[in-house]
């Protein structure tokens, strides 16, 4: 019997029902003569095994006794209760158990020959430390509740897994020690009762084997099926991290053990009612299908596709049921729907409102591949489910909500990590005050006394190649337009076709001469109006109607043009871009490590950055000046790679586009200041305005006296207005030079008078390319659009 019992245990189990047999001497002796007669006939069917009474050792002689048992322990195993009552004989926490009720029988015939009977979330720990406090309550007469709810998983027939309450009898048993068991004091006890974990306390306390438990215990379980799934799913469903353990499998178990059904299968959407669509849930994309979605992503929930089948679940907020999808079919006007679902196998199918509210958040989707097993009755069933799908949607969209403000935050406002903490005070701030007074007016955000530095990276004369591909795009457009016209067959109600050919050729005509504000416009609304009634309203030849179809494809969606040439100009455009901003963002990684100080940058037609260095932005981390010339270096440094990079970048692209880099120096601490309606910072103060007036106009500047640009292509200019701020980046660009990244020739001059503004200078030096390694793999231009993808 010991293989069949657990070695590690305090106790050394023998099995034995003289404590039965003690109350059968007692019926013996009584005068009740049925009872009596029925008791002696017991007794000595017994006589012959004295181990019944001493203790079984053997766990044969159990097996070859079973009718013996069943007849000793028939009082408490009724005749009458066998094929109702799950109960067996046992001995508490222990895997041994016989002398099964029919209903237990044929629940483990059920759960096939190699099931093991094993009880849920129980291992040795437990076990031993379980079996120690059964001597504490039983021995020592300590009150201490250590039966927590214990569950047998057991499948059924089916392979639905159904759960068993365990209730365990102790009645017929004792315990007793050994010479090997220790005398325990309170001490002792309240230390154990406080340590429940310490495993080597409990084993140090109970040795192995040093008590004796003698007798039997009795095991009865009831089905709890419905509520242990609930209770599991709700487990499930609060995990902090539902993407993680939640997956389509362990809630579609779930789900079949409260509904019975093994081949029930579980989907989910989200309602978004700003847009009035269903929508799949990104963050369980690979842990929950959808059998309404498929493959769609979203649908409008007014699509033909629902029809008016689900307006009672929309408007009512009732579930909408289809017990047999193919009767469905043939009987409702919306066969789409139908068609869609039994495409999928399903054949029946419930789906379910989740409701917080008043408002509906989601729809549940459970489906059958069998006709009605899911049904109007059976659907009840969701209503214990649906509290806690509830819960857990209602948190993910609040989640959702938190994260896409978290992006909002990130991508589309200037609250740069350097600065939240002094946002984050302010919110706190208000947030304490909330509830005192209505009345809390908001400190603006202004960091005083911070060194500006400003940098660009400009694609030169984007505008000129902008414009000669929208020339290109029109021209092309025109021609394919007059080649359809010129292939129209000859028909006499169309007596303005010559007058549009000849508008069109006018057209194309002045696209040779330089392109004006207005003309794209006033092309795409004269095809609009004018020619594309005639092709849509006029059939031609066979030849002219596959030309018509192929303009017609080659058309922009959101235009009406032609977008060939224009998309590769704006695909190089942010082929380039996204370049230099990656390039400036990883290297901005390694500036802070410098000194925390604040940064933006933009995308226009190249990459604009502004930082902001002082001990306003970082109070907790001293300040000096010797961190603004790092950040300046580091600039100067930056903007030579985005140059390198941009050098092997644009022999892969289908334009040549050259940039030109500039920085403002500016020595003069300002302000910076949040401005609430712009959701940005700004220079603060009038004569701070001057710095902002030189940033905006300095790239279009020309070299005084000239008509020549100061920035220039591969070149990078830095102007600057104080002789200390020369002398200081005479220093990096010798630096440079010694590290071969800059030319050796520097070319020096004074700038354009601005308005309001005079005195500035500028220094200009190219970036040597060369460095490039010719072992360098070479990037293609389909490269860079999946990437830019």
């Amino acid at each position: 019997m010991e293989r069949l019992l657990p070695h590690e245990s305090p106790f050394e189990t023998i099995i034995s029902f003289h404590k039965l047999l003690e109350s059968f001497e007692e019926i013996a002796a009584s005068d009740v003569d049925y009872r009596s007669n029925y008791a002696k006939a017991i007794l000595k069917e017994v006589e012959p095994f004295p181990e019944f009474r001493t203790g079984i050792h053997d766990y044969n002689i159990i097996k070859n006794n079973e009718a013996l048992i069943k007849n000793i322990v028939a009082d408490l195993f009724p005749t009458a209760l066998t094929h109702n009552e799950i109960k067996a004989i046992t001995i508490p926490f222990q895997n041994l158990s016989f002398n099964y009720t029919e209903r237990f029988k044929k629940i483990l015939r059920n759960a096939g020959d190699e099931f093991d009977m094993e009880i849920r979330d129980f291992d040795d720990h437990q076990f031993y430390i379980n079996n120690c406090c059964l001597i504490l309550a039983y021995y020592y007469n300590q009150n201490i509740d250590f039966n927590k709810p214990f569950f047998y998983d057991i499948p059924d027939e089916q392979g639905i897994e159904k759960h068993y309450r365990i209730l365990y009898n102790a009645d017929f048993m004792e315990i007793t020690p050994t010479e090997r068991a220790i005398e325990l004091t309170q001490d002792d006890i309240d230390q154990l009762i406080d340590n429940y974990n310490d495993i080597d306390l409990w084993k140090a306390k109970f040795p192995k084997r040093s008590w004796i438990l003698k007798g039997f215990g009795m095991v009865s379980l009831f089905d709890a099926t419905t509520e242990s799934a609930i209770s599991n799913l709700k487990s499930n469903l609060l995990k902090p991290d539902s993407t993680t353990d939640t997956s389509t499998d362990v809630i579609e178990t779930i789900f079949r053990s409260i509904f019975k059904i093994p081949s029930l299968k579980v989907g989910f959407i989200i309602y978004n009612p700003e847009e009035e669509k269903f929508i799949r849930p990104i963050k369980f994309d690979n842990q929950m299908q959808s059998f309404l979605l498929n493959t769609d992503q979203e649908v409008d929930c007014k699509n033909a596709f629902f029809g008016c089948s689900f307006e009672n679940l929309l408007n009512n907020k009732e579930p909408f049921v289809i017990s047999n999808v193919e009767k469905f079919i043939e009987e409702s006007p919306n066969k789409r729907l139908g068609e869609h679902l039994l495409k999928q196998g399903i054949k029946s199918c419930v789906f379910a409102p989740v409701i917080k509210d008043e408002q509906l958040l989601g729809v549940v989707e459970l489906v059958s591949d069998n006709v009605r097993d899911l049904n109007s009755v059976n659907a009840t069933k969701l209503e214990l489910i649906l509290p806690y799908l509830t819960d857990t949607i209602d948190r993910y969209n609040t989640d959702m909500q938190h994260q896409i403000e978290a992006i909002i935050q990130r991508e589309y406002t200037t609250i740069h990590p350097s600065v939240y903490w002094k946002f984050k005070k302010e919110s706190q701030n208000y947030f304490q005050n909330i509830n005192h007074t209505k009345d809390y007016i908001f400190k603006e955000i202004v960091f005083k006394n911070v060194y500006p530095l400003y940098g660009q990276i400009d694609i030169k004369g984007s505008s000129e190649h902008r414009n000669e591909t929208v020339k290109i795009d029109l021209k092309n457009q025109l021609s394919t337009l007059l080649e359809i016209f010129d292939n129209q067959e000859t028909n006499s109600n169309l007596v303005l076709l010559e007058q549009r050919k000849f508008e069109l050729e006018s057209l194309r005509k002045e696209l040779d001469f330089p392109l004006k504000a207005d003309t794209e416009q006033h092309i795409q609304r004269y095809i609009e109006d004018e020619i594309h009634p005639i092709l849509k309203n006029t059939k031609g030849s066979e030849k002219n109607e596959k030309l018509e179809a192929l303009y017609f494809e080659s058309l922009d969606e959101k235009s009406g043009l032609f977008y060939q040439e224009r998309k590769k100009f704006d695909n190089a455009m942010s082929i380039i871009n996204k370049k230099m901003a990656s390039v400036l963002d990883k290297k901005q990684v390694e500036a802070q490590q410098i000194y925390p100080h604040y940064y933006e940058r933009f995308k226009t037609d190249g990459v604009e950055h502004n930082l902001y260095i002082g001990s306003s932005i970082s109070p907790t981390k001293p300040f000096d000046i010797m961190y603004l010339h790092n950040l300046r270096l580091w600039q100067l440094q930056t903007l030579c790679e985005m140059e390198l990079e941009h050098h092997q970048l644009k022999e892969s692209l289908p334009y040549e586009l050259d940039v030109t880099s500039l920085i403002l120096v500016f020595s003069v601490p300002l302000s910076i200041r949040f401005r609430m309606d712009e959701k940005r910072f700004d220079v603060d103060g009038t004569y701070n305005a001057r710095y902002e007036v030189v940033k905006k106009r300095i790239d279009k500047s020309n070299i005084k006296g000239t008509k020549e640009r100061i920035t220039e292509k591969e070149k990078i200019t830095i102007v600057y207005s104080q002789n200390n701020e020369e002398t200081e980046y005479l220093k990096y660009i010798k630096y440079l030079q010694h590290k071969k990244i800059l030319e050796p020739a520097i070319e020096q001059f004074e700038v354009e008078d601005l308005q309001g503004v005079s005195g500035l200078r500028a220094i200009r030096v190219k970036v040597i390319n060369n460095t490039i390694s010719p072992a360098a793999k070479k990037i293609t231009y389909q490269d860079l659009l999946d990437e830019l993808n």
